[in-house]
């Protein structure tokens, strides 16, 4: 059997082109999918990808396969490089990265996940059936664990490799009459850390909190979102925040006349936005991994070392999205995309805790999370979305009862500038996004008048 390794130089060894980027990706997944107080299915897969970057003088051609056997590496090649020679000349050209030292662990074995992966959260789940069962509840949801091993290797002798592991639970209980929900996820890298007992017991008393059906209007409300839906927010800002759609005016980040928002002060609290590759719960690939150029990213920057940067600090824009390319267009600093997210707080003295902002709020709604978030408009970043299982209205610093559903429009950005309060950061499980980000950090925040648009009937 050809390791990655191998099909990594082999197929550089087989290019004539003027040069090559070569990234083979083996994943390797484990599951469990349970169902009223009941296990379900479980299983594991495996697969590989390899994706081959050819370069003719300014042209790029891509070819991405799966499960390539080494009998047919030569043709994927070829079609690569015949591709690059047919191509129009790529305006993010550049050379490719220098090679630095290699990844001490790039001649390792690939260690796949597997089931094991479950071996002390599984007896916990059960005991969490039980739990549930006993006080009339049911519980549906999955575990998901997977590893990626991506190689990256080019021509001018850059050999990188990155494993990550990810882990995710979803986990949402309903009243026997299936008439009351809630949810709750999280995200992890191994499942040593989930504590399933608390998740459940945190489930179990905002099902008694839906005893008491409490029915609101549209409208402005202060609002408690916890880090789930901060950090569902904070993605879809981080996504849209390219340099380039802001140096062409198509976003929200476009300065009036020209040029990008670096430099403005986005939130009148001290909130930072950060990634950062080596953040603990939360590392991630420390070099650009591009198997294929877009507005945000380049084929041309493979290799190049991550570190951390700030997109907003103290509330103030710092950085965008940027490629080699776009940096020498906006004449800012080469900031790649990075695959985690951290939002924290003032600096300071102790963050509240969610519990804690729930004690001191007068009156107001407490969110569980957010889903079906779509655009409205770029040059404002104004989402549309629902509340999902369970939002909750708070009185007197406790939480009386379970609101109707609202349909929300709001902009991050815009939201930034208006937060009242910032409570302390964790790692969390973003509801919408979770299939394509996983790893963040983020507080609960409060809104002092977030537009629930309208009423929804989603339950």
């Amino acid at each position: 059997m050809t390791t990655p390794q191998e099909m990594v130089e082999r197929a550089l060894g087989l290019s004539r082109n003027d040069g090559c980027v070569v990234l083979v990706d083996e994943d390797s997944t484990a599951n469990l999918r349970f169902a009223g107080n009941t296990l379900t299915t479980n299983g594991v897969a495996r697969s590989a990808r390899l994706t081959v970057i050819s370069i003719a003088g300014q042209g790029v051609g891509v070819v991405s396969r799966t499960a390539v056997r080494a009998d047919q590496l030569a043709d994927v090649v070829a079609a690569a490089e015949a591709a690059a020679r047919d191509a129009q000349p790529a305006e993010d050209a550049r050379a490719l990265v220098e090679a630095g030292p290699a990844s001490v662990h790039w001649g390792d074995e690939v260690r796949p996940t597997d089931i094991g992966v479950f071996e002390g959260f599984a007896p916990a789940l059960g005991e969490a059936f039980a739990a549930a069962e006993a006080g009339g509840r049911k519980l549906y949801g999955f575990a998901e664990h997977s590893l990626t091993s991506t190689f990256l290797g080019t021509s001018t002798g850059v050999r990188l490799r990155h494993d990550q592991p990810t882990g995710r639970l979803e986990l949402n209980a309903k009243s026997g009459d299936l008439k009351r929900s809630a949810w709750t996820g999280v995200a992890t890298r191994d499942f040593t850390d989930v504590d399933v007992a608390a998740l459940g017991s945190s489930l179990a008393q905002r099902l008694e909190w839906a005893k008491t059906r409490v029915d609101l209007p549209a409208g402005r409300y202060e609002t408690l979102l916890p880090p789930s839906a901060v950090a569902d927010l904070m993605i879809y800002m981080f996504w849209s925040s390219g340099a380039r759609n802001a140096l062409d005016g198509r976003s929200v980040f476009a300065r009036p006349g020209g040029g990008t928002r670096v430099g403005e002060q986005l939130a009148t609290l001290p909130v930072t936005l950060s990634s950062d590759p080596g953040a603990a719960g939360v590392a991630c690939a420390p070099f650009v991994t591009a198997h294929a150029s877009s507005r945000d990213s380049s084929v041309f920057d493979n290799g190049l070392p991550l570190g951390r940067t700030d997109w907003i600090r103290d509330g103030r824009l710092e950085a965008l999205l940027q490629t080699r390319y776009s940096a020498e267009l906006s004449g800012l600093p080469v900031t790649p995309g990075v695959d985690n997210l951290i939002m924290t707080g003032p600096a300071g003295g102790p963050a509240p805790s969610l519990e804690e902002m729930i004690a001191s709020t007068r009156r107001g709604l407490l969110v569980t999370c957010l889903w079906y978030i779509r655009e409205v408009d770029p040059q404002t970043l104004l989402l549309t979305g629902l509340t999902r299982d369970g939002v909750y209205l708070v009185e007197h610093g406790e939480v009386v009862g379970e609101v109707n559903n609202f349909r929300f429009n709001e902009s991050p950005v815009d939201l930034l500038g208006r937060l009242a309060e910032v409570g302390g950061s964790g790692q969390t499980l973003p509801r919408e996004w979770n299939d394509y980000f996983q790893r963040t950090i983020m507080p609960a925040v409060r809104v002092p008048d977030f537009n629930m648009s309208t009423v929804s009937q989603a339950s």
